[in-house]
C-alpha cells in the first residue's frame, strides 16, 4: 500500500494485513490529541520494556534526519520495520513530518523483492540488505540499523551496480530507543567512513570507563551514558568499539568482542560472536560461535586470522545451526550464551 502525506485521509485507505493495521493503529495515535505515544524497545540488552515518548521529541528527530539525508515533500519512502518498535515509528514520523509519500512493505528478509522504481529513502536491518543486494540501486538514501554493519556485508554492497551510482547513499546509523532512533551516522558508500557523525545539536563525551554520553537537548533533556566504549575524534565524532557489557575479561585480558567479530567476517561469510563462558583458570574462556555447519575449512582459516593477540584467538570454535535474535534483528547474547553453556 501507499500513504501519502500530502494528502492523507486515513479512513480513505485499505489496512489488509496485520502490519497494515498495526499502522493504522499508530497513525491514530500519532493523529491523537494526545502529547505520546507508546515505543517498545528490543530486549537485546534486557527484558523489553515500554515507555511514553513525547510526540514533539520524535518531530526534532524526524527533522534531523529528513535534514542530512535532504528528503523533500513528495519523495518517496518505503517502510519495512516493526511499527512497535521506534526504527518502525520513526520511520512513520519521518514520512509525516516532511510530507512523503510511504510505501509499506511487510517486514520481511526481502522487503524490496517486489520494487521495480526508484525510491527516495529506506532503512533495513543487516539482514535485511544482506537478502537485497539486487535492489539496493533503486533505493536513493539508505540507513541501516538494528545491529552494526558487518566487514562481509560491506564487500557485498561494494560488488554490487551500486558502484556505479555515486549518486546513492548508504549510512550506518548510531542511536536507541532513548534518542529516538539515531543521532549520528558513518557514510559506508560511495565512500566508507570510520567514525559516526554526531547531527547538529548533539554532542558526545565519555565517562571515565571510556563510555559514550550523549546531549541531545531536541530528544532527550537528560545527558544519557550508554555502555558502549567509543573513541572521540573533535569532539563530534566517534568510533564504536564495543559494549562494556560484552567485554571478555580472560586471563586479566579484557578482549571487545565486537572488534574481533569484525576481524573474523572480513574472511569469512558466516556470522560470528565471541562470548566469554565461565572458566576456573582464565575466569572466562573466549569462544567463536559460528552460524552455520560444521566446517574444517572454516576452522583453517580462523586458525590462519592474524589476531593482534595470541588471546585473541578462541579457545574453542563452536557451529550453531541459527543464532538467536531480538524481533528486530539484533544478536540475543544473553540467549546465545545459555545455549552455548548448556551444550558445552
Amino acid at each position: 500500500m501507499l500513504i501519502d502525506f500530502n494528502n492523507l485521509n486515513i479512513n480513505n485507505l485499505s489496512f489488509e494485513t496485520d502490519f497494515e493495521l498495526k499502522i493504522k493503529n499508530f497513525l491514530n495515535e500519532w493523529f491523537s490529541e494526545g502529547d505520546t505515544v507508546n515505543v517498545q524497545t528490543s530486549g537485546s540488552t534486557g527484558a523489553p520494556k515500554v515507555f511514553a515518548i513525547e510526540k514533539k521529541k520524535m518531530v526534532n528527530s524526524a527533522v534531523m534526519t529528513c535534514n542530512f539525508l535532504g528528503l523533500k515533500e513528495g519523495d518517496k519512502a518505503l517502510l519495512c520495520l516493526p511499527v512497535e518498535y521506534i526504527s518502525g515509528k520513526m520511520m512513520v514520523v519521518r514520512s509525516a513530518e516532511r510530507k512523503l509519500k510511504l510505501m509499506v512493505s511487510d517486514p520481511s528478509l526481502h522487503p524490496v523483492k517486489d520494487l521495480k522504481e526508484e525510491i527516495d529513502f529506506c532503512a533495513m536491518t543487516p539482514l535485511q540488505v544482506e537478502s537485497s543486494l539486487d535492489k539496493l540501486h533503486l533505493i536513493k538514501n539508505l540507513i541501516i540499523g538494528g545491529a552494526s554493519v558487518s566487514e562481509s556485508l560491506k564487500e557485498k554492497m561494494e560488488g554490487t551496480e551500486l558502484l556505479s551510482r555515486t549518486s546513492n547513499r548508504i549510512f550506518e546509523t548510531y542511536g536507541m530507543s532513548e534518542t529516538l532512533s539515531h543521532i549520528a551516522l558513518k557514510q559506508l558508500m560511495p565512500e566508507q567512513e570510520d567514525y559516526f557523525t554526531a547531527f547538529e545539536n548533539v554532542s558526545v563525551t565519555t565517562d571515565e570507563r571510556g563510555c559514550l554520553k550523549i546531549y541531545a537537548p531536541n530528544v532527550n533533556a537528560e545527558e544519557l551514558q550508554t555502555n558502549d566504549l567509543v573513541e572521540i575524534k573533535n569532539g563530534k565524532q566517534f568510533k564504536f568499539l564495543g559494549r562494556i557489557d560484552n567485554v571478555i575479561n580472560s586471563g586479566g585480558a579484557k578482549i571487545f568482542p565486537e572488534t574481533l567479530e569484525a576481524l573474523v567476517k572480513k574472511e569469512i561469510p558466516n556470522e560470528a560472536v565471541f562470548l566469554g563462558l565461565e572458566d576456573e583458570k582464565l575466569g572466562q574462556k573466549l569462544i567463536l560461535v559460528l552460524e552455520g555447519e560444521e566446517s574444517g575449512d572454516l576452522r583453517k582459516k580462523i586458525l590462519r586470522i592474524p589476531f593482534e593477540k595470541n588471546f585473541h584467538k578462541p579457545k574453542e570454535i563452536v557451529f550453531i545451526e541459527k543464532i538467536p535474535r531480538t524481533p528486530n534483528g539484533k544478536i540475543n547474547r544473553i540467549e546465545l550464551r545459555k545455549i552455548i553453556a548448556g551444550g558445552l
